[in-house]
């Protein structure tokens, strides 16, 4: 058993030759709270993406899934790239953009 008392900074506990004592400084008390403060951040942050994490995972698409084709949307046109070139490929430009 240990009795720690924080205002004198003392930790007393029974050892085999009476009691044990051990002291500390202001300064180290402090290192000491900063570091375990950085390890609980650590922590909930570790926990908090595993829970993003399987958020995200829920919301992923499957990539073995077909996603399908694409249909033509009203209000495009073919142009040709290339309209001197014999590959005839063409590129889809729509018909109701601003004329900004």
């Amino acid at each position: 058993m240990a009795i720690p008392n924080y205002t004198y900074l003392k930790l007393k506990m029974l050892g085999p030759c009476g009691v044990i004592t051990i002291g500390t400084s202001f300064q180290r008390t402090y290192e000491c709270e900063v570091e375990c403060y950085k390890h609980a951040m650590t922590i909930v942050a570790s926990k908090e993406l595993v829970a993003i994490r399987e958020e995200v995972i829920k919301e992923a698409p499957d990539p073995k899934q077909s996603a399908g084709s694409f249909e033509l949307v009203e209000g495009t046109k073919e142009v040709l790239i290339d309209p001197s070139g014999s590959e005839g490929k063409v590129v889809l430009i729509g018909t109701t953009l601003s004329s900004k």
